[in-house]
């Protein structure tokens, strides 16, 4: 490692250090902001270090039959389903109450949710990157991720302007259900282990072989340590998410716009990445990302992969499109691939695996379109 890597990551690395002794103990609700910091860069570090993108991995599978990228997301279910069921076990003994956990994960089933989930991932295949992967790439000099999260902002916006309607048409009379509930909590992790034991075994059997890419960590090392981070984080400050605080700021300027209705019906009663008008600069959320941004900051200027590039003039309005996708879909969905997936997923919400279907969907049909039109 030459001292041109050494340096700038040892900035970043004392930026975090920084933040991490200055930031108040906790946030006005009362979650410890340092930890969501520490977690962040934790998150950051790992998604940058072992290339950890829904997109990606999903686009080595349609292009080569590469399965290594979707079977470290299984790896990182798995091992988070398994944190998860220790917690909640402990919190909740008895699922059949019909009580949740404590903030879970666990939205309405509804057709809102799959149109935002196969939407979403339209929204990865056109800006090629999901709402996770451009925060991590900012820390790699990927300029052209600021314009698609400023898409997702203008998305989420979208997203606040359709929710009555989708509400009153839809929403307002899906189900919230959770697996332990109805199976208890060993019967539930184990047709989660089941379902991604299944899907490893086919992606092993139909792929063209695994590999990863050269410099990075393996993937499934990466997924095991996501899976561990989002049991921490659940434990500790809530559970594994990142669009809250972009949504959030989304949605605070739109009412101080005067853009929204008076009352979104039924929003911030659902189980999910929450927004809210902000009322306070500092959030758990805010203060995670940022410790994404930094730690896959540090991480790539250690690594050698700092590599700054502005996008094309003819990539912006793609960039901006597909940002626009991620946010709608992020919105209606309660969350992304981070917040619905894994964190719906890895706690048993059906939830999690209809956004995981739609949204793959979704990311295939955009890859087919895309392979159509270059073939034209």
């Amino acid at each position: 490692m030459t001292f041109n890597r050494i340096l700038p990551a040892a900035v970043f690395l004392g930026a975090l250090i920084v933040l991490f002794l200055a930031l108040p103990a906790r946030d006005p609700l009362g979650r410890p902001l340092p930890v969501a910091l520490a977690l962040g860069a934790a998150f950051g570090i790992v998604l940058q270090r072992s290339r950890f993108c829904f997109w990606c991995n999903a686009a080595d599978w349609f292009r080569d039959r590469n399965p290594s990228g979707l079977i470290a997301i299984l790896a990182a279910l798995a091992a988070g389903a398994v944190g998860h069921w220790v917690i909640a076990g402990a919190w909740l003994p008895d699922p059949s109450t019909g009580r949740l956990p404590p903030d879970a994960h666990i939205g309405p089933v509804s057709l809102t949710l799959a149109a935002g989930a196969f939407v979403f991932g339209l929204g990865m295949a056109v800006s090629r990157s999901c709402i996770s992967a451009h925060f991590y790439r900012l820390g790699e000099g990927a300029y052209g991720s600021v314009i698609a999260l400023a898409g997702a902002a203008v998305g989420f916006v979208l997203g606040f302007l359709s929710w009555n309607w989708l509400w009153l048409n839809d929403v307002i009379s899906a189900r919230v259900i959770w697996l332990p509930t109805f199976l208890g909590h060993d019967g539930a992790l184990v047709l989660t282990l089941t379902l991604i034991g299944a899907l490893w075994l086919i992606l092993r059997q139909r792929g063209a072989g695994a590999s990863t890419p050269a410099g990075r960590w393996p993937g499934v090392l990466g997924g095991v340590l996501i899976g561990f981070i989002a049991t921490l984080a659940w434990f500790r400050i809530g559970p594994l998410g990142v669009t809250a605080e972009l949504g959030s700021l989304s949605r605070t300027a739109a009412v101080d716009l005067g853009l929204l209705p008076d009352t979104l019906l039924g929003l911030d009663g659902l189980r999910g990445c929450a927004t809210v008008v902000k009322e306070a600069l500092l959030s758990r959320n805010g203060v995670f990302v940022l410790g994404l941004v930094l730690g896959a900051a540090a991480a790539a200027h250690a690594a050698g992969d700092w590599k700054p590039a502005f996008p094309a003039v003819r990539d912006v309005p793609r960039l901006f499109l597909g940002g626009v996708m991620l946010g709608w879909g992020a919105m209606v969905a309660l969350g992304c691939t981070v917040g619905v997936i894994l964190s719906g997923i890895m706690v048993g919400a059906l939830s999690g695996w209809v956004f995981a279907v739609a949204c793959l969907a979704g990311a295939w049909t955009g890859w087919r379109l895309r392979a159509v039109r270059q073939s034209v």
